[in-house]
């Protein structure tokens, strides 16, 4: 029976039963987040660049190296309409995407593109969509632009306003390699075609480095709309123009009231001020109520100037001035003298922002959304409520956030706050509200130029009364031999309003057909294959929404385990770790049998002297990932690396691996690669420039270098990391008293395949800290809350029966904990448990109060020690307060640091 049949049987019958509440009207209140919800539609795109929702519902998407496709609400799939031939190579290929706005009549869009072939142009065409199909020889090309192709900056968003003009955004088409990251203007002879953005960005004679605004004809052609920033007649200029002095202005927005045109633009790399250079780079989110020229590459942000800088004598000559904007270079054809610069509406770099502090810090690619009115859409069971009526969408591809934007009555900038923020975007692209009132979100995925399974197309919708509800699938394995039994688990589903009974259909194998309705069900996969799990969830109204879960079937994966004396949580003194890696894997062997090789496992040993809670520590072995360097990898993560790199795989900069074999045998490649992340540059791998990343500190970016480098270690080139199955090894690193110190035994181990699946890598490690632990850094907390105060970063306990728990802590040897505590005015105790609030008591303090503080304490903290009952478990240890006076966040009872003893 199918999915929709059979739950909607169910519905029948529960309806019978039930009432429908009234919708909910919030008016001009702030809805919670919860009443979002964020849908899948498509997913594993390749390079999506971007949409346009189609007023029956279909979305059209591109992709820059040459697709067209399109998406069917009715029928939920995905399918390729269509394909141009493109150069898709640097920031080139299939760019921009928009419908006619009498797309409904004529079945007309316009792509931005760059043709195959050896001309080096961009173009702009018209195309005619016949049965949802692209016409090839319906192609009207409108525009053709001439570039240099091999570098960077093409822009190539295009947009309508509410006129009927269409705005079609061009970068700068500039190198920034050669210009230390600020300005590039060299005007030295034979550097015009790459290194001058003064031919572009402030040339009126050049559509380039600026935003286009032409008025489409019927023929194909276009003619020029009044009030563009040139009229048409004027000398050594191009009427086209509506902005110029735009760097990369990649995604642009208009405002379908005032016609106000907003625009990301993504800045230049320098990571801090210089005196006679010019400020540190900035992206932007520009407003633009009329035609103008916006500062590049004269000024930056707020308009803060750039200074003449001389490449042939390397001397800074003059300071910009923003109400004095001549273009005297060689390269320029165009006039001279430029309209006074316009800073910018919103601006921020890499390092925290003073004047935009909620954006945060780090990678930055700043790109404008739409503006949202509540009137322009019909009644809808998904549009956004009237709190987002007049507020501007922006996001930033580096950072994967959204924000609102509120402007006061003449539009200026106002105030902004997050959109969604407990939601996970991966590199947004594009957006823009469907006819429904919902907004539709592209994303491109982790890596770039890549074809990224987490990117796709989603729609968020509203729901002012009854909610969707949200699915959730768990399982117990996701890869394994055939026949490979899996345990499903919907539990984690939910709705936001209470009484909703839910309906669980499960597909097992992608396809229509219910195999189960359990909320729990359990399901065997006897042939080889990969299988997509498809969980429906269903409220009472009808209301549903889709989890997915691929399984891999035909390949167990490896077991990892490590055999060790003595504890293995903390480490005490100068000690030794004894240890003894075991390795299996169904159809490869083991490590005791000898079938897979002792050279095969990569054992290693590392100390951190910053440790623990830098670690990332869910799902350690579950994740399939090449390098025990943990840290630094997790920070080429959290700090955007991947954007631009791939362990494997080169993308704009080189793969990780490339780097770690081109400095395998330089012996001072790390404090090479230190002070190349730091400043930035370009050379080794060709013309591309790393930006500055001096906004990350440097400890962290050691860590980052060492992971990669790490990648390229072998036995013959570096014997020192690379450790035995079997060994013993002195714990010493730590002698200087340092408390944060970690240490981190990793095996890891890549099977050899089976049966037509890939390879699987599994790693497992043995993380030992310090027995001196900050009550802070506990994995949960109840009722207790995490403060910084004279100089400790401490937890207060501020109610009856608040807690905390320290995951995973093996007792093996511990037989008592030494609290470094303060009750201050409170009157009441600590209980040691295992197994919850309420489970097995391994020890308990007295009932402690400010008049149990020993007279010769001087400061504030005092020790007090609890003796344990014998464990040799390894167990989630809660310490749990109970009062015996008031409590609150004013009055709390003070925990310091817990220091777990040995026998």
């Amino acid at each position: 029976m199918q999915i929709s049949r059979l739950i909607g049987i169910y519905i029948v019958a529960i309806n019978m039963f039930s009432c429908n509440p009234a919708e909910v009207d919030f008016g001009d209140e702030k809805p919670d987040q919860n009443r979002f919800t964020k849908v899948t539609l498509v997913e594993k795109l390749d390079e999506p660049m971007e949409l346009e929702v189609l007023d029956d519902g279909k979305v059209i998407i591109i992709e820059r190296k040459g697709k067209i496709k399109m998406y069917d609400p009715d029928s939920g799939e995905t399918s390729q309409i269509g394909f141009i031939p493109v150069y898709p190579e640097s920031e080139d290929g299939l760019l921009g995407l928009a419908k006619d706005p009498g797309f409904n009549e004529n079945q007309w869009i316009y792509l931005y593109y760059s043709p195959a072939g050896p001309d080096s142009i961009n173009r702009l065409s018209r195309f005619t969509l016949k049965n949802n199909l692209l016409n090839q020889d319906s192609e009207k090309i409108m525009l053709e632009i001439p570039v240099f192709r091999g570098c960077c900056h093409s822009g190539g968003s295009i947009e309508f306003d509410s006129q009927g003009n269409l705005y079609l955004s061009l970068g700068d088409d500039t190198s920034p390699f050669e210009s230390d990251s600020y300005n590039p203007i060299d005007e030295r002879p034979g550097r015009a075609e790459a290194f001058d953005a003064q031919r572009s960005s402030a040339n009126s004679n050049d559509l380039r480095g600026g935003i286009i605004r032409i008025k489409p004809t019927p023929e194909g052609g276009y003619t020029i709309p009044e009030g563009n920033l040139f009229p048409v007649g004027t000398k050594n200029s191009r009427p086209e123009i509506y902005v110029k002095g735009n760097r990369n202005p990649f995604r642009i927005s208009l405002d379908p009231k005032n016609g106000f045109l907003y625009w990301g633009e993504v800045g230049p790399d320098a990571g801090r001020d210089s005196l006679q250079r010019g400020p540190k780079g900035y992206d932007e989110v520009n407003q633009a109520r009329k035609a103008g020229f916006f500062g590049w590459p004269y000024f930056i942000a707020d308009n803060k100037p750039y200074w003449y800088y001389d490449f042939e004598t390397q001397k800074s000559i003059y300071e910009y001035k923003a109400d004095s904007v001549f273009n005297n270079s060689p390269n320029n054809t165009g006039v001279k003298h430029f309209p006074d610069a316009q800073p910018a509406f919103i601006y921020y770099p890499y390092s925290e922002s003073i004047e935009f502090p909620l954006v945060g810090e780090g990678g930055r690619n700043a790109m404008a959304g739409p503006v949202f009115y509540h009137d322009l859409f019909e009644k809808s069971e998904v549009k956004f409520p009237k709190y987002y009526h007049g507020k501007l969408f922006i996001y930033d591809w580096m950072r994967n956030w959204i924000f609102l934007v509120t402007m006061d009555a003449d539009q200026n900038f106002q105030s902004m706050e997050q959109f969604m923020p407990s939601t996970k975007f991966d590199k947004p692209m594009d957006m823009q509200f469907g006819a429904d009132g919902a907004l539709y979100v592209l994303e491109y995925g982790t890596y770039w130029n890549a074809q990224n399974d987490d990117s796709g197309l989603y729609r968020i919708e509203f729901s002012a009364g009854n909610r969707k509800p949200i699915a959730h699938i768990k399982a117990d394995k996701t890869q394994g031999a055939a026949p490979l039994e899996v345990r499903f688990s919907g539990e984690e589903s939910y709705d936001f309003d209470e009484g909703d009974t839910l309906i669980y259909a499960w597909s097992f194998d992608g396809s229509e057909e219910i195999q189960s309705t359990d909320i729990n069900p359990v399901f065997e996969f006897d042939k080889p294959g990969n299988y997509k799990t498809i969980l429906t969830v269903r409220d009472r109204k009808g209301k549903e929404t889709i989890s997915t879960l691929d399984i891999e079937v035909g390949n167990e994966p490896p077991t990892i385990r490590f055999e060790l004396e003595g504890n293995k949580s903390f480490y005490w003194g100068k000690s030794q770790l004894d240890y003894h890696v075991e390795v299996n894997d169904l159809e490869d062997g083991s490590l005791e049998s000898g079938t897979i090789p002792e050279q095969n496992v990569l054992v290693t040993l590392d100390y951190l002297q910053e440790g623990f809670d830098r670690i990332e520590s869910t799902s350690g072995h579950q994740q399939t990932i090449s390098s025990p360097y943990v840290v630094g990898q997790n920070l080429t993560l959290t700090n955007g690396c991947n954007a631009c790199h791939a362990p494997e795989k080169g993308s704009v900069g080189p793969s990780y691996l490339e780097v770690a074999r081109f400095y395998r045998q330089n012996k001072a490649a790390e404090a090479l690669l230190i002070k190349k992340v730091e400043t930035g540059g370009s050379g080794v791998w060709g013309e591309r420039l790393m930006p500055s990343h001096s906004h990350i500190e440097s400890a962290e970016i050691s860590e980052m270098v060492r992971y990669i480098l790490s990648l390229g270690e072998s036995n013959e080139t570096s014997p020192s990391s690379r450790f035995p199955v079997s060994g013993k090894f002195t714990l010493d690193k730590h002698m200087d008293e340092n408390i944060n110190g970690t240490y981190i035994l990793t095996a890891t181990y890549e099977d050899m395949g089976a049966l037509g699946s890939l390879p699987i890598l599994r790693r497992e490690q043995l993380v030992l800290r310090h027995p001196l632990v900050p009550a802070a850094n506990a994995n949960r907390f109840e009722g207790a809350a995490k403060a910084n105060h004279s100089g400790s970063r401490l937890v207060k306990f501020t109610e009856d029966g608040s807690y905390l728990v320290f995951e995973n802590i093996d007792l093996t040897g511990i037989d008592q904990l030494e609290f470094s505590l303060d009750p201050a005015g409170v009157r009441g105790k600590l209980e040691i448990r295992t197994g919850g609030v309420n489970g097995s008591l391994l020890g308990e303090t007295k009932l402690l109060s400010i008049a149990d503080k020993p007279a010769d304490v001087k400061g504030k903290w005092f020790d007090y020690s609890v003796k344990l009952q014998p464990s040799a478990a390894t167990e989630d240890l809660y310490i749990v307060f109970k009062a015996e006076s008031d409590v609150s966040i004013w009055n709390s009872f003070l925990l310091n640091t817990v220091y777990f003893g040995k026998q």
